[in-house]
């Protein structure tokens, strides 16, 4: 279960010191989800175009200031003194049908649909054998205190009605969002935590699912595997019925094991970056995040082996530290 069952570890907030302006080029590869005074939030960074600057629009994004929520966006730009991003280069376009994108999602829907069955959460290893982690909760009191965090984060380009929310009755701390758009939540995190932070971590687990972070990793892995068969070519476009075919078997196969499947550092902190402007915008405490995160490691501890299998696949706790910290005083310090 790895890092699939990733969790947010906020960092101490930064000090009060001035932020310098930086001459370093950014790139954003995210999607348009608030708008903020002017400026456009994207990976959760407030991005503002350039005098001069070029953008470049599909559909409906004639320019910067007409670019629709839920759009594809990709930044080339440096962070100002105001901790926002004044960009030179925007291109935006439609949230379209991506690669494997239908075929992961049904993959995923026919591993929930057996987890209802079964009435548990479980992973099954090739030979068949069954682990559980715990049964799954649909309704009750703690059901409803995540669906009701979970439905103020939800970005406004997308519908809280579309996710599916489930409690797992296990006593560690950890929760996740599937590329379905289903939310698994353990009831120890519930338990000992407060809604600010459930939705801090929860907050993390569901940009994993908006910026489709399973479907990115898959496609790799994917293309690899059917390349390597010779069905397809590696360009997108390329695929014939047959690889088709062979993508909906490797997608089955991915898919039963798709919990032990870790996102890369790239994934993982750009959720992290998400995931905080998520809880934020719904009105929760993100200063709550160094409290959190002194938390997990009073009760894992350092080099806990518990502490590895979950978090094995994130960047490591001194540089994920220092970034959130500073993503803080970007972009949450004087607002």
């Amino acid at each position: 279960m790895r890092a699939a069952f990733s969790l947010l570890l906020c960092a101490a907030l930064a000090g009060p010191a001035a932020l310098a302006q930086e001459t370093k080029e950014l790139k954003l590869d995210g999607y348009a989800e608030w708008r903020d005074r002017g400026a456009l939030v994207i990976e959760g960074q407030r991005v503002r175009l350039a005098p001069g600057g070029r953008f470049k629009g599909g559909g409906d994004a004639r320019d910067f200031a007409s670019v629709p929520l839920g759009y594809e966006v990709k930044v080339k730009g440096t962070r100002q003194r105001d901790g926002s991003i004044l960009a030179r280069e925007v291109e935006a376009k439609p949230n379209g049908d991506a690669l494997f994108e239908g075929e992961l999602k049904r993959a995923f829907d026919e591993q929930e649909t057996q987890f209802r069955r079964a009435g548990r959460m479980f992973e099954q290893d090739d030979q068949g054998r069954m682990e559980s982690y715990g049964r799954l909760l649909e309704r009750g009191p703690q059901v409803e205190r995540v669906r009701r965090i979970a439905a103020r984060l939800v970005p406004p380009y997308m519908e809280p009605e579309d996710f599916r929310v489930y409690v797992v009755e296990n006593k560690e701390w950890n929760a996740m969002a599937a590329p379905n758009r289903s939310i698994y939540v353990f009831s120890g995190l519930l338990d000992a935590m407060d809604d600010d932070e459930v939705a801090i971590v929860i907050g993390h687990e569901l940009a994993h699912s908006t910026h489709e972070h399973s479907r990115k990793g898959f496609k790799k892995q994917i293309l690899i595997q059917l390349g390597a068969l010779g069905l397809i070519g590696i360009a997108e476009g390329a695929i014939d019925s047959e690889g088709w075919k062979m993508a909906a078997q490797v997608l089955t196969m991915l898919g039963a094991s798709a919990w032990s499947s870790g996102y890369g550092r790239s994934h993982e902190d750009q959720a992290d970056r998400v995931g905080l402007r998520y809880a934020w915008e719904a009105g929760y405490d993100v200063t709550k995040g160094p409290q959190l995160w002194q938390r997990f490691a009073d009760k894992y501890g350092e080099g806990n082996k518990v502490v590895n299998f979950f978090f094995s696949d994130h960047s490591q706790s001194l540089i994920r530290s220092r970034n959130l910290r500073q993503e803080l005083a970007y972009n949450y310090g004087a607002q």
